[in-house]
């Protein structure tokens, strides 16, 4: 055993709609869009992450580039293989993989069906891992953030990512009772397209409209203290020319309403189902937002608004999920929510 273990490399991934992580050796050593690159003739891979990303939809009729995942689970399998390997490959400066054997912790959504499940394992497996083991994105964000998950002590976590919202109450290292819904990231960024092509008949893409996101987004009309208004530059749809506009938070938050206030009736609908003894709890811990959803400027007042209930916004919340892996890994003996 002994010997195994030394030739055993152990990484934890977080293998998000958006953005994949991976920690090696308690640090965050890969952090990168999860996007690859191929060539339509040869179907070899051009560029993964940060590189594949600048390419899309810049591309030409040779280069494709493919998220392989979507709605926080993987919906093209043999891009998601290559991803992995190509991201395991970052993590000694893309020299070969000398270590014949991967131990992986790997989360997946909590709403995710037993067939979403297996292609996880199975990509995992196909890029080398040896033993492979799953933990829900929910109960990674808890441990990532310092909850001790073992107490018989209910926490409500709410995990925004790019591709689902996962709201669940944890207590005794299990779930209680959770919703996974498919409204976050990517459906903000796809509100502000339709809203800038409605609005102001401009054509913008992706990518813009994530910037958009970061730079001005807004889940309240009316903030303490507002972003400067954002330039954006896209195609006028009247006369076929480039142009730019000036877009406010305030138009941001409205566009936004709509799927913000499904996460709302989400998170109601998990604090209806939850048993009482742990709405108490609730009542007195609060709310705890992680994910990148979370960085959304006033998002934890309008929670706060709607339930009434003390939110907290974690500390670093787009890691807060991949931490959380890390550690699973380092206790894999101990934590019982580990699946196999």
């Amino acid at each position: 055993m002994g010997l195994f273990n030394w030739f055993t490399q152990e990484v934890a991934i977080d293998l998000g709609t958006a953005n994949t992580l991976i920690i090696h050796n308690d640090k965050v050593v890969v952090d990168e869009p999860s996007i690859v690159a191929f060539d339509r003739q040869t179907n070899k891979i051009i560029a993964i992450g940060r590189q594949a990303m600048q390419m899309e939809g810049k591309t030409h009729d040779n280069i494709r580039t493919v998220r392989p995942l979507k709605d926080g689970v993987i919906a093209d399998f043999n891009a998601a293989e290559a991803m992995i390997k190509g991201m395991i490959r970052m993590l000694n400066g893309g020299k070969g993989w000398m270590f014949p054997s991967l131990r992986m912790v790997i989360c997946i959504p909590s709403g995710i069906t037993e067939v979403e499940k297996r292609a996880v394992r199975d990509s995992a497996e196909i890029a080398g891992a040896k033993e492979v083991y799953l933990i829900h994105e929910p109960m990674a964000a808890a441990v990532g953030i310092g909850i001790d998950v073992e107490e018989p002590m209910g926490n409500m976590i709410i995990d925004i990512g790019g591709g689902t919202t996962e709201i669940a109450v944890i207590a005794l290292s299990g779930i209680v009772c959770d919703q996974s819904i498919r409204v976050a990231g990517d459906n903000f960024d796809s509100d502000i397209v339709n809203y800038i092509r409605r609005q102001h008949n401009i054509m913008i893409g992706d990518r813009t409209a994530e910037k958009i996101k970061i730079e001005v987004g807004a889940a309240l009309p009316e903030l303490s203290d507002p972003p400067a208004d954002f330039a954006v530059q896209g195609r006028d749809l009247m006369t076929g020319v480039p142009k730019q506009i000036t877009v406010s938070y305030t138009e941001i938050a409205h566009c936004l309403d709509k799927s913000i206030s499904k996460i709302e009736e989400a998170i109601l609908k998990a604090l209806e189902i939850t048993p009482p003894e742990l709405s108490a709890d609730i009542y007195q811990t609060g709310i705890y937002l992680t994910g990148g959803g979370a960085l959304l400027r006033g998002l934890d007042k309008r929670v706060a608004a709607k339930t009434k209930l003390p939110v907290h916004v974690a500390e670093d919340p787009l890691r807060a999920v991949v931490r959380g892996t890390g550690i699973a890994l380092k206790n894999i003996g101990g934590y019982k929510f580990l699946m196999q």
